[in-house]
């Protein structure tokens, strides 16, 4: 499981949509992934000096309703595809996970990098539809974003599969 950019410095700017929701739901099943044994991998993004994800500031650490275990594997990264200069395809690999489950924010940046980086990685992909949030953008609301990515990645032409769930679907 990918918990991609859930970092204090997103509260910044435009409210997320659903934002407690989506925390609660990645709580859940991560704690599930956790029981089968699975692994999770907490993507922190690295930015620009004076920006709100500027390493070693506040906007930078993990958000704190976060449920976070010693095992956890945290990768760091400074694009918006979190495979690119980072070591997380050597970690999956490693692992040797039968699907990867993506969530995270920003639905239309870095959690869209990550299901297409996935993909392209030969990893079969599930992105958890209500994990995952944005915020309104200047030509589109939160939910159109959401439901514009959904419709786009079920659509993807790829050698792997690219299946959408939501949360209640993973759980038991």
């Amino acid at each position: 499981m990918l918990v991609v950019d859930m970092q204090v410095g997103l509260l910044n700017g435009e409210p997320k949509h659903d934002l407690p929701g989506v925390i609660e739901r990645i709580n859940k099943l991560a704690a599930k992934v956790r029981e089968q044994p699975g692994t999770v991998i907490f993507v922190q993004h690295c930015g620009r000096k004076g920006d709100d994800f500027e390493p070693q500031t506040p906007g930078w650490a993990f958000l704190p309703e976060l449920l976070r275990d010693p095992d956890d594997v945290v990768v760091r990264k400074d694009l918006n595809d979190p495979f690119a200069g980072t070591d997380l395809q050597a970690r999956l690999k490693e692992i040797a996970p039968d699907r990867v489950l993506i969530t995270g924010w920003a639905t239309d940046l870095c959690v869209d990098a990550t299901v297409r980086s996935a993909v392209t990685h030969h990893h079969h992909v599930v992105v958890v539809t209500d994990c995952h949030t944005v915020s309104d953008r200047p030509h589109l609301d939160a939910v159109s974003v959401m439901r514009h990515h959904h419709w786009i990645w079920s659509d993807l032409i790829t050698q792997r599969s690219v299946k959408l769930a939501g949360a209640n679907e993973l759980l038991p």
